[in-house]
């Protein structure tokens, strides 16, 4: 049987795809730019410092890859506290998994944003492992979050299931050992999971759990 579950929180878990598109957006509206799918799939799933480094290519602003990521990370922590929603069918398919199998989210955003989310959406009190991008070593695609998610559940990795959206989350999954789930957020994005969903609610998402948590 799975050892832990382990949920993605952005565009995931809660659609704060969106949020972060408003925020990305305004940034490059600020410097006369036009923000697309183009640049969204470059900074979908990033953490902070490489997200920096993507604007400062992106807006040709060397060396300013510091400032633009906490400008964009300000203002995304207003747009995800006042609009972030669970995304389709991730209540309950929590609800289904809750008293199964130990539960645990691992975000590649800093750890107030993952809180901000899980707060404006009700869902704060629902895992007890809540790890952000500040509470390891290294983000994803490396696959600390995921390994120190484990460790905390007291899981063991292989016996694991991960749910996520983006590349950058499902290389670190599978580089942790864990067998993935993918669900992607945004258009044309093509994620290299064990299972590709079109939603938490597709049937396969719980039919693929289930069949991991009860055999």
């Amino acid at each position: 049987m799975t050892s832990g579950v382990v949920f993605d929180n952005d565009g995931l878990l809660l659609d704060t795809e969106p949020c972060w598109t408003r925020a990305q957006t305004e940034v490059f509206r600020r410097r006369g730019r036009t923000f697309g799918l183009a640049e969204k799939h470059e900074l979908v799933g990033t953490d902070p410092v490489t997200a920096g480094a993507v604007l400062e290519r992106l807006l040709d602003a060397p060396g300013e890859g510091r400032a633009l990521s906490h400008e964009l990370y300000e203002l995304a922590l207003e747009e995800i506290g006042a609009g972030a929603t669970p995304r389709p069918g991730a209540v309950e398919l929590i609800r289904r998994l809750s008293n199964r199998v130990p539960l645990a989210v691992a975000s590649n955003a800093p750890r107030r944003h993952l809180l901000a989310g899980l707060r404006r959406a009700g869902l704060d009190d629902v895992f007890g492992i809540k790890l952000g991008v500040d509470d390891v070593h290294a983000p994803k695609p490396a696959p600390d979050l995921y390994l120190e998610a484990c460790r905390l559940l007291g899981a063991v990795p292989a016996r694991s299931t991960a749910l996520e959206d983006s590349p950058p989350g499902v290389a670190a999954a599978r580089a942790a050992g864990l067998y993935v789930i993918g669900v992607p957020s945004v258009a044309g994005v093509t994620l290299n999971a064990d299972v590709v969903a079109s939603s938490l609610a597709d049937d396969a998402v719980w039919e693929t759990l289930a069949g991991r948590v009860m055999s």
